[in-house]
């Protein structure tokens, strides 16, 4: 045991020496592994990321444990005959369905509703423009996670008596009140004052979009502004995760009689769930990675081409070394695995090198926008295993060939 080990020792030894006998070439040799991992690892950092950021959005804007249903509200895509038929069948959802929905759904936490607009804002010589309008009931905070950083959010009783109050988006205010305390301050929408109540804590951007221009109002005041014939989302949200599906299922299975639906009649209504959302993005994201790591990783095989070349300049460089090392006993297996175990070696100081490179990149693409890049460990074992494995596929023809050579015609050849 203790002479295989320093078999080995000794062998890893002398490809240290080869490696950085010469710095400049074992560098260049390199470069195909070290961008060839760096591009797996940073894919691998980008997808995650990706996913985690969408993951974030869509709970800041939704919130968790939270459905929705409207009258077109589907997951994935649809062919032009499924709309034209969802076109037909789903009904507006008014006031009378939210209050059917709240009054029957006795395992939802909190069942709120939501009517939309989009209007251009104008305040003391400034402007917002396509600035969303959302008519909300008072639970609405809690259903969806929201932040107030200023101020309230709005009252059960401002919704029954239709007053004229706003919650507004960080952005509005940043617009509108340059830095101004806007609580208290009057907001002109269709032409009608309303007294701003709060201000949302920032949510910033998704997909280059603002998720701060937008405003809340009761949702009887949106009613009066906007019409009250105008089709509601209606919002619940369960008590617990474990409680989800059957709350989701109960909302529905409640829609469904409010609209008289029976057997395997389709629903006239969509119903969004946002733990499938979740499911979806996973879904989108790993196809994403089944693309393009399999193109990433096709660098490391140009790289392993690379090795293999500079090995073979290697052996016949070495060739009086390897003639002198077996005309003293070592025999064909021992010169293989030097040869193996040098190559490897090389691939793995680029794998390494490789990782560095991304952990740089990665935490510049992370300060410099709000995809949080991570790097994970299956992404930074596959680069590994791959580089590592293509430094040992690489390195068996030139082994195989200095392990093939005659002493005597080696030692002739110096």
């Amino acid at each position: 045991m203790k002479h295989l080990y320093s078999f080995y020792a000794d062998a890893a030894k002398i490809a240290l020496q080869s490696i950085f006998a010469h710095k400049l070439r074992t560098f260049l040799t390199l470069i195909g592994i070290i961008i060839g991992v760096a591009s797996v690892v940073i894919v691998g950092a980008s997808i995650s990321g990706f996913n985690t950021y969408i993951v974030t959005a869509v709970s800041k804007m939704l919130g968790v444990n939270h459905f929705m249903i409207a009258r077109f509200a589907f997951q994935g895509r649809r062919t032009p005959e499924q709309w034209e038929r969802a076109m037909r069948r789903n009904k507006r959802l008014y006031i009378e369905d939210y209050e059917w929905l709240r009054d029957r759904c006795k395992s939802c936490l909190e069942v709120g509703a939501q009517a939309n607009a989009s209007v251009n804002l104008k305040h003391n010589g400034h402007e917002t423009f396509f600035t969303n309008i959302n008519g909300v009931t008072a639970n609405m905070v809690d259903i969806e996670d929201k932040s107030i950083a200023e101020g309230r959010f709005i009252a059960p009783h401002e919704v029954e008596h239709a007053s004229m109050v706003c919650v507004i988006g960080a952005e509005v205010k940043e617009k509108l009140f340059e830095g101004r305390d806007p609580i208290g301050q009057t907001l002109k929408i269709q032409n009608e004052p309303m007294t701003v109540i709060g201000v949302e804590q920032k949510r910033g951007t998704f997909m280059g979009q603002s998720m701060d221009n937008h405003l809340y109002i009761p949702l009887l005041t949106f009613g009066h502004l906007f019409g009250r014939r105008q089709s509601l989302q209606l919002h619940g949200k369960a008590a617990s995760i474990e409680a989800f599906p059957s709350t989701i299922e109960e909302a529905r299975t409640v829609m469904r009689n409010r609209h008289k639906l029976v057997g395997e009649e389709e629903d006239t209504f969509g119903l969004v769930n946002t733990g499938d959302l979740r499911g979806q993005i996973d879904q989108f994201t790993g196809a994403i990675a089944l693309v393009v790591t399999p193109i990433t990783l096709l660098s490391l095989v140009v790289g392993g081409i690379v090795v293999m070349n500079i090995m073979l300049v290697s052996v016949t460089e070495r060739t009086f070394e390897i003639g002198l090392r077996k005309a003293v006993g070592a025999r064909r297996k021992q010169i293989l695995v030097q040869f193996l175990i040098e190559s490897s070696l090389l691939a793995a100081v680029g794998g390494a090198l490789g990782l560095s490179l991304a952990a740089v990149i990665s935490w510049i693409v992370r300060v410099s926008t709000p995809v949080p890049m991570t790097i994970t460990i299956g992404y930074v074992a596959l680069s590994l295993l791959v580089s590592g494995g293509i430094g040992l596929i690489a390195g068996i023809y030139p082994a195989y060939k200095a392990s093939r050579l005659d002493p005597i015609v080696a030692l002739n050849k110096n």
